[in-house]
C-alpha cells in the first residue's frame, strides 16, 4: 500500500515530537516528514526526513515550506506551534495539501491573549481578566505579566513591582488565581461538532506537563465554555482550554491554544486521539468516533537516543542507527 505523507512542524518540541509518536503508533501506511528551526533535534529519530526551516513570521518561512511540500509531496501539514499555525491559516490559499488549523481570523485572536480576551469578554464566555501595562493600576491582588503571543511559558513575572517598562505591544497584566491547573483539550469537526472533550488536573515543570490524571467532575461546567467558544469562532480539529480551579471550585480559564497541544502523547491512551481524528477527517477521509474517556494518571520522564559510532551533524531521520535508552 502507497504511503501517504504528513508534515508535522516544530518537531524539536514536546508537541511536535508527541505528535509523530501518535501517528507512528496508529500503524498506518504514513510517511512523516519533520520541519523545525535547529539543525538537529531530539525529535530526528522519528521522522522519514527532516528540513530545518526559518521561524514562521520571517518572510521566507512561507516559500520554504511550500517547497518541502512540493518536494515530499505532502498531503497534510500540523503545525505544533501557534506561530505557525497562525502564518500557515493565513497563507492557506497558497497551499495544494490539506492544513490543520482553523480559520486565519480565529487563530489571530488565540495567537494573542490579550485579543483573546476581549473576544472571550464580548461573548461572555469566562476569561481572567487581563488589562495591558499602560492602564494598569494594581487592580489585582496577585497578578502575572504575560508576552501577549505565545512563548510557552518564558518571559512571565509573577507580581511584577513595576509594569511601566512594560511595552502595551508586548505584554498584558492578568488576574493571577492559586489552586489546580486544568488543560481541557476538545476536538471540532470539520462539520463544526464538538467531538469531545477531555480534563487532564496537572503540575508542571518549566511550563511543560509533568504529571497529570484524568479529572472528569469539572466536564459539564467546562461543556458549556467550550460550546460558547466554538459558537463564536471558526475552530476547526483540536484546540485546548487551560484554566485554574480555585479552592471554592470556581474555574478561571487563563490561556487558549488553538492546534494540538502539548498532552497529545498522554491523553491518546485515555481516549482522546485528536491526532488520530486529524488524520481521519484530514487524510483519510473517515468520519472520527466520538471519544470514550477513560480514567488514568501519567508522569512524564527523561529519556535518551543513543547513536554509536556516529556524529550528530550527520544525523538527518530515522535512517540512523539509533536506540533508546
Amino acid at each position: 500500500m502507497e504511503k501517504r505523507t504528513v508534515l508535522v512542524t516544530g518537531i524539536g518540541g514536546n508537541v511536535g515530537q508527541g505528535i509523530i509518536r501518535n501517528i507512528i503508533s496508529m500503524i498506518r501506511p504514513v510517511r512523516i516528514i519533520g520541519t523545525g528551526v535547529e539543525d538537529f533535534s531530539g525529535g530526528n529519530h522519528l521522522c522519514d526526513k527532516y528540513y530545518k526551516l526559518p521561524y514562521s513570521y520571517l518572510e521566507n518561512y512561507i516559500s520554504e515550506i511550500l517547497h518541502v511540500v512540493k518536494k515530499e509531496k505532502v498531503e497534510l501539514i500540523i503545525p505544533s506551534t501557534d506561530y505557525e499555525t497562525y502564518f500557515l491559516s493565513k497563507n492557506k490559499a497558497l497551499f495544494n495539501c490539506a492544513l490543520a488549523v482553523s480559520e486565519v481570523s480565529t487563530c489571530e485572536i488565540y495567537l494573542d491573549k490579550y485579543l483573546t480576551y476581549l473576544h472571550h469578554h464580548k461573548h461572555n464566555i469566562p476569561f481572567a481578566k487581563c488589562i495591558l501595562p499602560s492602564v494598569y493600576k494594581n487592580e489585582f491582588d496577585n497578578c502575572i505579566a504575560k508576552p501577549r503571543k505565545g512563548r510557552g511559558s518564558r518571559g512571565l513575572i509573577i507580581n511584577p513591582k513595576d509594569v511601566r517598562n512594560l511595552n502595551d505591544e508586548e505584554y498584558l497584566i492578568q488576574e493571577l488565581f492559586e489552586g489546580d491547573e486544568i488543560t481541557t483539550a476538545f476536538y471540532v469537526t470539520k462539520t463544526k461538532k464538538i467531538l469531545g472533550q477531555i480534563t487532564l488536573n496537572r503540575t508542571l515543570v518549566a511550563g511543560t506537563t509533568n504529571n497529570c490524571f484524568v479529572e472528569k467532575k469539572y466536564d459539564q461546567t467546562l461543556l458549556p465554555m467550550i460550546t460558547a467558544m466554538v459558537n463564536s469562532a471558526d475552530i476547526f480539529g483540536s484546540a485546548n482550554l487551560q484554566s485554574i480551579v480555585d479552592k471554592n471550585g470556581n474555574i478561571h480559564p487563563f490561556e487558549v491554544n488553538c492546534r494540538i497541544s502539548g498532552t497529545n502523547s498522554i491523553r491518546s491512551h485515555f481516549g482522546f486521539k485528536d491526532v488520530e481524528y486529524t488524520l481521519q477527517e484530514h487524510l483519510f477521509n473517515e468520519t472520527p468516533k466520538t471519544p470514550d474517556i477513560i480514567a488514568g494518571s501519567a508522569t512524564r520522564i527523561l529519556m535518551d537516543v543513543i547513536y554509536p559510532k556516529q556524529n550528530l551533524d550527520s544525523i538527518n531521520d530515522n535512517s540512523a542507527n539509533f536506540r533508546i535508552f
